[in-house]
């Protein structure tokens, strides 16, 4: 129905392909043409100011905001190729009826790096994450949804939504709780495992304000730039900030739409990265307040809170972050993205404990007060209607090592391009150099530098 709309803005032999705002016209001939130009002519119904950006090839169309869907959209995701043969077949009007879509896509990675595993450790890259081991193929993720997203653009009902994934792959070990699935990775240190960062309903009412979300069960963590599920990323590889910070959380999750610059959220969990029955001092009634501003000209979002707050005892993954990002669009091709954080947890101790026989992240160098901060900043520059190149620089400062097992100063600079060949293919290259202050933290700390060249590759379906 979407496609129809711009059927006639595409030459002869193209297929079309819409996501977010753009429309991409896939030519016989394999060129791909960006009809960016047309879309504020075309029909919308959103009850909000149009997407900001393009996705793709950007990763996402609005402002950041995580745990929940965008109210006042409408909420209709592309159909990839699983969706249009459901949608050809007999039942197909039916699936469309329901808005349920099933889609999801594999992601491999291959890295070169300076850094050379050992018989101690494999995981030579480390601090670097997902891709810990170097000069490899990897297989990082294959993922599976089935969802369907409320329509939060419309007024005069209430709708709901579910979310229902799976996960296979390396990057498994990123997103593990602690008494889901745990074993895998804690126990028998598994490098492909199987995990589900979301399991949710989604509940809205456009009664409350300008519109309420509930979102009840296993979400990834609201803030952050990234997120541990590849087509959400701006690069293949990840941050040290994103590698280190909460990942999931399981709870109860609100969020208003007060008007046309503000959104509250609120919510309460039972921790961070720990299953509701699993026996750890992290296990306990945790707090959520997260706040987004958008500037009336749409140049610009701050979206910032206390994304996980709690007494702070000592537990497998117990963090209290403060976070917060500054997001600015300087034209149609150019917009940055600065996001920092700070953590902590009391108590630490250096050691395996009968409590806290695991660390999600590493164990301190030194018992006490662990705390860490990170500034990162992303800036995006359209090369192509369908590539951008990204420019990543960071600072992180693991205080005591409880995160990485390494007390120091670290700084990442990374350039890298996200190019779709295809509309249901993603390529992404990029070179990286980490560097540790301190002590040496790569090369199983034999080193304080590390270049890597890495490239990922998404299909979708």
């Amino acid at each position: 129905m979407i496609a129809s709309r711009f059927a006639g803005l595409c030459p002869r032999r193209a297929a079309i392909a819409i996501s977010g705002a753009l429309v991409f016209c896939f030519a016989a001939n394999g060129q791909t043409q960006s009809l960016n130009e047309t879309r504020s002519a075309a029909p919308s119904n959103r009850r909000i100011p149009p997407s900001p950006f393009d996705s793709p090839p950007f990763p996402s169309g609005d402002w950041q905001i995580g745990g929940t869907p965008i109210i006042g959209d409408p909420g209709n995701p592309p159909a990839y190729p699983l969706m249009e043969a459901i949608y050809a077949g007999p039942s197909g009007e039916a699936w469309k009826k329901s808005r349920i879509q099933i889609y999801g896509w594999e992601n491999f990675s291959f890295n070169l790096s300076t850094s050379r595993d050992t018989s101690r450790s494999p995981n030579a890259n480390f601090p670097m994450i997902y891709d810990l081991r170097p000069n490899r193929i990897e297989q990082n993720q294959f993922v599976l949804y089935l969802e369907r997203v409320p329509d939060e653009a419309q007024t005069d009902r209430m709708d709901w939504g579910f979310r229902v994934s799976g996960v296979y792959g390396l990057d498994y070990r990123f997103m593990i709780s602690r008494g889901l699935f745990s074993d895998q990775l804690l126990k028998h240190n598994n490098y492909r495992g199987f995990d589900m960062p979301m399991v949710y309903p989604d509940f809205y009412s456009p009664q409350v304000l300008q519109g309420m979300n509930v979102r009840i069960g296993r979400i990834i963590s609201e803030p952050d730039i990234e997120a541990q599920l590849a087509p959400n990323n701006l690069m293949a590889s990840h941050s040290l900030l994103y590698g280190f910070d909460n990942y999931t959380q399981t709870g109860i999750f609100t969020t208003t739409r007060i008007n046309d610059q503000w959104t509250v959220q609120a919510g309460i969990s039972n921790g961070t990265d720990v299953a509701l029955w699993q026996d750890d001092p992290g296990n306990q009634p945790t707090g959520t307040v997260m706040i987004q501003w958008t500037a009336p000209n749409q140049k610009d979002s701050i979206y910032f809170g206390d994304n996980a707050f709690n007494n702070g005892e000592f537990g497998y993954n117990n963090l209290q972050q403060i976070v917060g990002t500054w997001t600015h669009k300087f034209n149609e091709k150019i917009y940055t993205a600065t996001e920092a954080w700070f953590m902590y947890m009391n108590d630490a101790k250096s050691h395996p404990t009968e409590e806290v026989p695991f660390q999600s992240g590493s164990f301190p160098v030194r018992d006490g007060y662990a705390s860490e901060w990170a500034l990162l900043n992303y800036t995006m520059f359209r090369i192509a209607p369908a590539a951008f190149l990204t420019v990543r620089n960071e600072v992180m400062h693991d205080r005591v090592g409880s995160r990485t097992g390494y007390a120091t100063y670290y700084s990442e600079h990374s350039v890298g391009i996200t190019w779709w060949p295809h509309k249901i293919v993603t390529v992404r290259p990029e070179i990286r150099f980490d560097h540790s202050y301190d002590t040496p933290a790569f090369n199983n700390g034999t080193r304080q530098n590390q270049l890597t060249f890495s490239t990922d590759f998404i299909i979708h379906y």
